[in-house]
């Protein structure tokens, strides 16, 4: 039965949808509001950049503990209402003249922290809601809308600022999170709560949840090749801009339709990405679009005015779909493979180990931007992003076609699954 046959993920789609556009209007209203309303400095615009992320690293792994020891939905209902009642409180704050720019840092990083336990319970709530078989379908229409999201977002929210003004922006946001929570309310999926036969510390639960990432091949697997492609992905793209406007001399706008084909191509592969699960298999699926788009990012450096803008369009649009099918399957086998008492620790641990290391592939972009030139850092970092794949090629995931039956994992053990 198709997924939109299902009222419990069609009110959860919904959720996330609203959810993710009002999210990604407001990274366009709030660097405004603290650039045009309290006249920020580039330092300060960076401090309110790393504050929308740091939560990750800074709480990531005790919300997975946090998240298994409780039911799911309630901790994204409490998320989508604390987001919006902090989204209310910089809209009253702007409207009586009283937001100073650390009020501002410290609201952004609540609701980071907020953002953190919403996509870690996320995540860990899809099998809740659709089962195992329809994980695929399920993980590849959510992913279809945080493509679309991720191309619309700023485009809503940069039209709205100039219409009605920043602080009206935010206010959307906010009317968004208590949209979300409201349809998350309306779910009525039993969800069992989890058994807990004695309290155990959170540091060792938090251990436990590495552990399981880090020793088990699927998953470290996985884990390894996500990470490299976003310590490489994080070396390239501050120097994509500097490709296009220096190197390239390209105008403002040619950069902004440059860009948006990126989310042209994330958009098309979350919409054919379960057909291909289907058509091909779902691990096979998920390695070969990795296989065949990413390398593409080796032809970035050598683009240049004229036609030759097509050997950035072209990769830019292939690695996004190649990369949005990807991680419709490898999200989907982890959600499959992995216990369900460890859900939460499991896609928190993930998180830690492959957002975590963005900052530091950024910091190594800029150094090698200065010692080999543009072209030359974007040519390691194509080099790079696709020697992700050989985590998987050289994994027992690669000569399978689907996922083993559930009384049998790709490592020959007992698996871990749980029905």
């Amino acid at each position: 039965m198709s997924l939109l046959k299902n009222q419990a993920f069609r009110l959860f789609w919904g959720a996330q949808t609203v959810s993710m556009v009002g999210t990604n209007m407001t990274r366009v209203a709030i660097p405004l509001l603290a650039a045009g309303t309290l006249a920020a400095t580039p330092f300060q615009m960076g401090l309110l950049q790393a504050a929308q992320t740091v939560a990750f690293l800074l709480v990531g792994l005790p919300a997975g503990v946090l998240v298994d020891r409780s039911r799911r939905r309630p901790i994204l209902i409490v998320s989508d209402v604390l987001r919006a009642l902090l989204m209310v409180a910089i809209v009253v704050g702007f409207l009586l003249d009283l937001v100073t720019f650390a009020a501002l840092l410290a609201v952004t990083l609540l609701v980071g922290l907020a953002t953190a336990f919403f996509e870690i319970a996320y995540q860990s709530y899809i099998p809740v809601v659709v089962g195992r078989d329809n994980l695929v379908e399920g993980n590849a229409r959510l992913e279809s809308t945080n493509a679309v999201s991720r191309l619309a977002g700023p485009t809503l929210g940069g039209g709205l600022v100039q219409l009605a003004g920043a602080v009206a922006t935010v206010s959307v946001q906010a009317a968004t999170h208590l949209v979300s929570a409201f349809l998350l309310s309306r779910i009525r999926t039993p969800e069992t709560v989890p058994e807990r036969t004695e309290r155990r510390r959170m540091g060792p639960e938090i251990r436990e949840g590495l552990r399981f990432v880090l020793r088990e091949p699927v998953f470290r697997a996985i884990t390894g090749s996500a990470a490299t492609y976003n310590f490489f992905y994080a070396v390239s793209l501050p120097l994509v801009m500097l490709l296009l406007v220096d190197e390239m001399g390209l105008s403002g706008t040619a950069v902004g339709v440059l860009m948006a084909v990126s989310g042209v191509g994330g958009v098309i592969g979350a919409a054919l990405a379960g057909r291909l699960a289907r058509r091909i298999g779902q691990v096979r699926a998920m390695w070969t679009s990795y296989l065949v788009t990413v390398p593409t990012a080796l032809l970035i450096p050598f683009a240049d005015s004229g036609w030759k803008c097509l050997l950035f369009a072209v990769p830019w649009f292939a690695m996004s779909f190649g990369i949005v099918v990807y991680n419709v399957g490898q999200v989907s086998i982890r959600q499959a493979l992995c216990p369900p008492e460890l859900l939460g620790r499991m896609n928190a641990s993930v998180r830690f180990l492959v957002w975590g290391i963005l900052p530091l592939g950024s910091l190594t972009g800029g150094a090698l931007g200065e010692w080999l030139g543009v072209r030359g850092a974007l040519l390691v970092g194509g080099a790079g992003m696709s020697a992700g794949v050989l985590w998987l090629v050289f994994s027992r995931l690669r000569p399978l076609r689907d996922l083993p039956a559930p009384e049998q994992s790709p490592s020959g053990d007992a698996a871990p699954v749980r029905t």
